[in-house]
């Protein structure tokens, strides 16, 4: 049985936000194999999900699995976070230290809206909260911030999941979700890269 069948036959909005917050933290649970295979189950008529509430509990588990990060940026500090990242078990969780480095430089050359940007990109956004804690960010904006990109992110895989269901058979719905939320992750990145652009070149001429 692949990941994606077992959402289908398993998800509740327990696992969904269980699930968000380990994706969330350093676990390698990609969003796109579960909240579109929620959405696509919401979709039934005689579906016990509702398409607003696997949105709405995603996203409080991205949240969540996000303050974890945060904390641990915070309060362990760099040294403490680049071990584990060289750890045998953060090899295990897809972890090593250019992946921390790169997420640091990205949130360092963006600043606290790279906690924004940070979670529509594919590879980052699971991090991005250990450099905002690094950088003892404010945890109310880090949270609204972290609310915000992780609520538009889930919208548009719950988005893809949904509008698939009349589509897409079962058996196929993982390969075109994953070759979808990617495009679309990308489109997004460009549109707020282009929206902070703009902000920038309004400031300087006024």
């Amino acid at each position: 049985m692949s990941f994606i069948s077992w959402c289908l036959a398993h998800l509740n909005y327990y696992t969904i936000c269980f699930l968000m917050l380990l994706e969330s933290t350093v676990v390698p649970i990609p969003s796109e194999l579960v909240v579109p295979p929620a959405a696509y189950r919401a979709a039934g008529e005689l579906s016990d999900l509702n398409i607003l509430l696997v949105v709405l509990v995603a996203t409080i588990g991205a949240d969540l699995g996000a303050s974890i990060n945060y904390l641990a940026g915070r309060y362990l500090g760099r040294p403490a976070i680049y071990a584990f990242a060289n750890s045998t078990l953060g090899h295990i969780c897809l972890l090593n230290e250019e992946k921390v480095r790169n997420t640091e430089k990205y949130f360092s050359d963006h600043g606290a809206t790279a906690t924004l940007i940070g979670r529509l990109v594919p590879g980052i956004r699971h991090l991005i909260s250990i450099p905002a804690g690094m950088a003892q960010m404010p945890y109310s904006r880090f949270l609204l911030y972290t609310t915000i990109g992780a609520g538009v992110w889930h919208i548009i895989l719950a988005a893809i999941g949904y509008s698939l269901a009349s589509v897409v058979p079962e058996s196929e719905l993982e390969a075109t979700v994953t070759r979808y939320s990617h495009e679309i992750g990308y489109v997004m990145l460009g549109i707020f890269v282009l929206f902070i652009v703009y902000l920038v070149v309004k400031k300087k001429k006024q």
